[in-house]
């Protein structure tokens, strides 16, 4: 398996990977795939990591940045990330969200945050911080990975491509 930054060839199979693979996810709006697609047309699709393996692609992930309390502080949303379904539970997953964390530090990034499931993404140094919030959603799973001593406080915003198709 490689892990690797997208390139233009590769933007027709992210999309359809997205979409396929959050098509029936019980917390999801099923827009993933539009999320990317908007951030990377907007230009803010800071970092786009795809995992091939025989020149297929088997998964992706995206790091896009945040704003804490309307301000842009080097800090950025890891989402969404998938793998193709006969693939999940090796491994894949996890390598990219590594990968992804070893860019955003050589990159001089201040942290990382996630909204997801506690118990997986505990295990890459992700934990809920009282000082920094989502709003509407509860504590346990919007979780923080600082890469820096220094650690905002405040209300996190995603890039308004993350609100597609919702009311927010």
């Amino acid at each position: 398996m490689q892990i690797r930054e997208e390139t233009e060839h590769d933007i027709p199979a992210i999309h359809a990977l997205l979409a396929s693979a959050f098509e029936t996810a019980p917390h999801s709006q099923q827009t993933e795939h539009l999320i990317v697609d908007a951030l990377r047309e907007k230009g803010t699709l800071t970092l786009s990591l795809i995992a091939e393996e025989a020149n297929e692609l088997i998964g992706c992930i995206a790091f896009s940045p945040v704003e804490i309390d309307n301000f842009q502080c080097g800090w950025y949303g890891l989402g969404p990330v998938a793998v193709i379904p006969d693939r999940q539970g090796f491994g894949i997953g996890s390598e990219l969200i590594q990968t992804g964390i070893r860019h955003l530090r050589a990159n001089d990034a201040a942290g990382c945050v996630v909204l997801g499931e506690p118990s997986y993404y505990s295990r890459f140094g992700f934990a809920p911080l009282p000082d920094l919030k989502l709003e509407g959603v509860p504590d346990k799973y919007f979780m923080a990975r600082p890469l820096i001593d220094e650690i905002p406080a405040g209300k996190v915003d995603y890039d308004p491509a993350f609100y597609i198709g919702t009311h927010a």
